[in-house]
């Protein structure tokens, strides 16, 4: 695959380099014990410890209403005003272009999906496309939707309109799966981007919520299997559309991301855990249904052959 003349997106957040990425509670630095720091210095971390031993009150409640408290009077001598406490930005996130090779590869990719999808999704379907922002992490991060981590694979939070990445899973796609090849990483990429499109067209909150109203666990499975699939089908109009204008696809490219499609297919993932599948249990579609809608997307590079409900 051709990428390395592609322009590099701005809308990446990278925290691969966040030390408190691993707290998923919600705000804080990770000291051993659990104990929340926040901007709190290593003295006055030490005194609340020292009190609350002292008195028999548990250091992290002081701790967590000296951080409060701090940020509070911060944001009123900056003029701002003080709101309900909210996750903290983790101080060695980075926003724009990284500057290692596979931050570069995500970054090029998310800057042609962008280019793509603000073309398409106009003349398509008469939406301005909004592009999201991508998440580099390592290990684990917060998100919109709660707590991210390498375990759960990359995933689009329709809360904060972000997708989340830890670029471990490129390594298990060639260890694990099978897969790999640029091609089939920026596939998975534009998946991933395929739910926030699914997102503007209104499909992923109506899915969200018939998903909730579902009769059963099979019922909700069901159209899950029905959205996932649609963003695969998704990234093949991605690609197919890419091609077209900047033809970025190499001899080979597609066989390996057919090949990536087949192999994280829900009945070839579960036969290789335990030995046999449970169609009933698929969240995202078999080997054979993510070929197959992917390479309607290849082929007709239209948003309208993705409708994975009408059949």
């Amino acid at each position: 695959m051709e990428w390395q003349n592609f322009r590099r997106s701005d809308n990446v957040e990278d925290r691969r380099g966040d030390d408190n990425a691993g707290d998923l509670s919600g705000g804080g630095l990770s000291l051993p014990g659990g104990l929340g720091a926040g901007h709190l210095s290593l003295g006055a971390i030490i005194i609340l410890g020292l009190i609350g031993w002292a008195l028999g009150i548990d250091p992290r409640v002081l701790i967590g209403g000296a951080e409060m408290v701090q940020n509070a009077s911060h944001g009123l001598q900056q003029g701002g005003q003080v709101s309900p406490a909210q996750p903290t930005q983790q101080a060695s996130t980075e926003t724009g272009v990284p500057k290692d090779q596979i931050g570069q590869f995500v970054a090029a990719i998310l800057a042609q999906t962008e280019d793509v999808w603000s073309q398409v999704l106009p003349a398509q379907k008469g939406i301005q496309y909004v592009p999201p922002k991508l998440v580099l992490y390592s290990g684990a991060t917060r998100s919109g939707c709660g707590g991210a981590s390498a375990s759960m694979g990359p995933f689009y939070c329709p809360e904060d309109q972000k997708v989340y990445l830890d670029t471990s899973f490129f390594r298990d796609m060639q260890t694990k799966y099978g897969g790999g090849g640029d091609f089939a990483y920026a596939y998975v990429i534009a998946h991933e981007i395929g739910h926030h499109v699914q997102d503007q067209l209104g499909i992923l909150s109506k899915v969200n919520r018939a998903e909730q109203n579902a009769g059963d666990r099979a019922q909700a499975n069901a159209l899950s299997v029905r959205i996932e699939l649609m963003a695969d089908c998704l990234a093949g109009v991605w690609a197919n559309n890419a091609q077209a204008k900047y033809h970025i696809l190499d001899q080979g490219d597609v066989e390996k991301a057919v090949a990536t499609a087949q192999a994280i297919g829900d009945d070839r993932l579960q036969k290789a855990a335990r030995g046999y599948a449970v169609p009933d249990s698929f969240t995202h579609g078999s080997a054979a249904q993510r070929v197959q809608w992917l390479e309607t997307g290849l082929k007709s590079g239209q948003i309208d052959s993705c409708n994975t409900f009408a059949r």
